[in-house]
């Protein structure tokens, strides 16, 4: 499973930057078009096409968390929007008005503002990832800014990096100098949920198996249980996942899982009935929360995590396990604690971070 694009539009401006003369390097066949500047289009996605543009905002983000919910406090590293692997549940379908996945190729902008921001703030724990907005490695292959990136982080003493994917493109990461500061993230469902739902990500076992090698090679890894789906016998199926995650990997060298249910803005929905008619996400009942997104009922909430907890604690006892945008009262009865109890729950994945 790997992108492959069929055409690219390159913004004029970047033309002579080392991201686009990587990627022409790595697809010297493909046709480009040359613009003066990428269109905000909206419409359905063309499956084949890679715009790399000049990004002309800020690149680094703090989490788009609430104040209603607690929130885990890390920063976003903005290399790029959407994806190519279809899931249906995803925000991203509704979040960019442009359909098209998109390289931002000024990447010395974005290591002077990487640079500033550490720079203004020493004395803090930082948690970067860049998999909120697209997939960390998705393009990997052909940008490789894996080889810059985790060096860079190796260097810094107070930041490390986390890259999350549904991918297995990790092969890259074997021979880089990472000191620990660079953790790799997969998200994870039941195999039922990965054919129907993320159909063009790859298999449950070839994730557990891309997660093994990276510990082969020394990284720390973590997991995100997000989102948690209601299907039948999901409390079966989560089990079965569990059990084959801690069959493939060393449990000791997990950095942290995150637990989330399904949560959507309601703009989403009638996105995932026209783009994805043979979904069934949307046949359970939803509540809006705190945040105007769409939720399970808080009951189920806090079922789902309390069998993903216990299954996981069993497993390994000293995991960390932190759930993503709930409150207070949905920590202490699923988890048994709230984050302010230990310090915050940024300070928790702050003593998780660094190695």
């Amino acid at each position: 499973m790997r992108f492959r694009p069929e055409k690219l539009v390159i913004e004029e401006a970047v033309a002579e930057t080392s991201l686009v003369q990587r990627v022409l390097a790595v697809l010297p066949h493909t046709p480009v078009i040359w613009v003066g500047r990428v269109k905000e289009t909206k419409g359905p996605r063309d499956e084949q096409v890679l715009e790399i543009v000049k990004f002309r905002g800020r690149f680094i983000k703090p989490c788009p968390g609430t104040r209603s919910y607690i929130c885990c406090g890390y920063q976003i590293l903005n290399l790029g929007i959407k994806c190519s692997l279809g899931c249906t549940y995803c925000i991203l379908q509704s979040y960019f008005p442009s359909p098209n996945l998109r390289l931002f190729a000024n990447l010395e902008d974005m290591w002077q503002q990487l640079r500033d921001h550490l720079g203004s703030f020493r004395n803090r724990v930082h948690r970067f990832g860049t998999g909120e907005f697209t997939d960390s490695l998705l393009l990997d292959p052909l940008t490789h800014l894996s080889a810059d990136l985790v060096p860079f982080f190796a260097g810094e003493a107070n930041a490390i990096l986390e890259l999350k994917t549904k991918t297995t493109q990790v092969e890259s990461l074997e021979t880089l100098n990472h000191r620990g500061h660079t953790v790799v993230a997969w998200s994870l469902n039941p195999d039922g949920v990965i054919a129907s739902e993320e159909a063009a990500a790859t298999s449950l076992d070839d994730r557990l198996e891309a997660a093994r090698r990276c510990q082969e090679w020394g990284y720390r890894i973590a997991f995100h249980f997000d989102p948690l789906l209601v299907h039948p016998n999901w409390q079966q199926n989560y089990t079965e996942v569990v059990s084959r995650l801690f069959s493939t990997v060393d449990p000791r060298g997990i950095a942290w899982i995150s637990l989330g249910t399904l949560r959507f803005m309601p703009a989403l929905k009638p996105i995932i009935q026209q783009r994805h008619p043979e979904s069934t996400i949307l046949h359970e009942e939803f509540v809006p929360g705190l945040d105007g997104k769409m939720r399970y009922f808080r009951d189920l909430r806090v079922e789902m995590y309390r069998h993903l907890n216990e299954l996981l604690k069993k497993g390994c006892e000293d995991l960390c396990i932190y759930l993503c945008m709930e409150s207070e009262d949905v920590w202490t009865e699923a988890l048994g604690f709230t984050p302010e109890e230990r310090g915050g729950l940024c300070a928790i994945l702050d003593r998780q971070a660094l190695p």
